[in-house]
């Protein structure tokens, strides 16, 4: 690779390296799983780095390779993972807002981590990325009308599975 390709990923990788690290996270619950899919993301888009036509889509293609890598990891390890009883540690970067209520956001990442892999992957692309419902089809490869059904059962999940709980941090 050239030194200008090369010094361009290094400009995208410094730029886009804590989105996609929180992206991971938002997608798997574990922050060294994160970093492991981020890793291979990037050796991915590097491989692609020579071929990119719009290097202005990178962001995209390494969302979408992301999102791909996560779930096929979970196809793979399915049967062999257990859930952490407690969240670790989170960075402070997130939406606006975000950190705001502390107990609200952990309730809701703790809940997110029991939601079907497929349903997660729709909902932090639509609600924590903030894609429109045709770039979320675009990234897994999916019709609308399958985002929109997914979504949809997924916050589904996330209801049932906080109940009154949310409620009730709000309330203190």
């Amino acid at each position: 690779m050239s030194p200008e390709l090369e010094q361009s990923f290094d400009e995208f990788v410094a730029g886009r390296y804590a989105a996609l690290r929180r992206t991971g996270y938002l997608l798997c619950g574990d922050w060294h799983l994160a970093e492991d899919l981020v890793q291979i993301t990037l050796v991915k888009l590097y491989a692609r780095w020579p071929r990119l036509r719009e290097p202005e889509s990178a962001a995209g293609y390494a969302r979408t390779t992301l999102v791909r890598n996560y779930i096929d990891t979970r196809r793979l390890r399915r049967s062999h993972e257990v859930a952490a009883p407690e969240l670790p540690d989170s960075p402070a970067s997130g939406p606006a807002g975000a950190s705001a209520d502390p107990e609200r956001r952990l309730a809701l990442l703790a809940a997110l981590a029991q939601v079907t892999p497929a349903y997660r992957a729709a909902l932090v692309l639509r609600f924590w990325e903030d894609q429109t419902i045709e770039a979320t089809a675009a990234v897994l490869r999916q019709s609308t009308g399958t985002v929109k059904s997914n979504t949809s059962r997924g916050l589904a999940q996330l209801r049932a599975i906080l109940g009154d709980s949310l409620h009730e941090i709000a309330a203190d």
